[in-house]
């Protein structure tokens, strides 16, 4: 009894390097020289035209693709006052939002937050929240960790040739890693 136990122990231990391998792969594999993404250029795409939600432009500025899904970093652009997301969930991502210019107002499960610049705002994962653009125009930096699937999602919205339905945003956000679970805030 003790021999089997010593030889699971044995093979417990030696399995650490091994569940940790694609980890360590990972690191291995990232960038290993600095960039930089100069001030109104996308790093990628050049400027992604977002429809449906909003029209807000967005550059890449770090890809999920830089940092092996570790991070993703966006500017955006708001072009669409009085518009905003759904209120939606991102089970495996917090994100964070910093105010450059203009003014946003923000549902954050319960609590209601109005951001100017130089204001920024955490929204941890599996939390319900949503934004609405209050200026006339804005701009943000939007941080994803990890980076899921957002580049994905804003470029899939950036190729539609019409204003998609509530139904259809909710399937965009669904293949995204995002949940829809209310509409969008109303500016009072």
């Amino acid at each position: 009894m003790k021999r089997n136990k010593f030889i699971a122990s044995i093979l417990a231990f030696a399995s650490v390097p091994f569940l940790s391998y694609s980890q360590t792969q990972n690191t291995f594999q990232r960038k290993d020289k600095g960039f930089k993404v100069n001030s109104g250029e996308g790093r990628i795409h050049g400027h992604i035209k977002l429809k449906g939600v909003n029209s807000n432009v967005l550059d890449v500025k770090i890809s999920g693709n830089d940092t092996n899904g570790d991070l993703a970093i966006f500017e955006q652009t708001s072009l669409s006052p009085s518009r905003g997301t759904p209120l939606h969930i991102h089970p495996l991502q917090d994100e964070i939002f910093y105010v450059m210019d203009g003014s946003y107002h923000f549902k954050v499960g319960e609590e209601l937050f109005d951001l100017t610049i130089g204001d920024s705002i955490f929204l941890p994962r599996k939390v319900s929240h949503a934004w609405t653009q209050v200026s006339e125009k804005g701009k943000l930096i939007v941080t994803f960790q990890p980076a899921g699937k957002m580049e994905n999602f804003f470029l899939t919205m950036s190729t539609l040739d019409h204003d998609p339905s509530i139904e259809e945003v909710a399937k965009i956000f669904a293949t995204n890693e995002m949940l829809v679970v209310g509409p969008p805030l109303k500016i009072d």
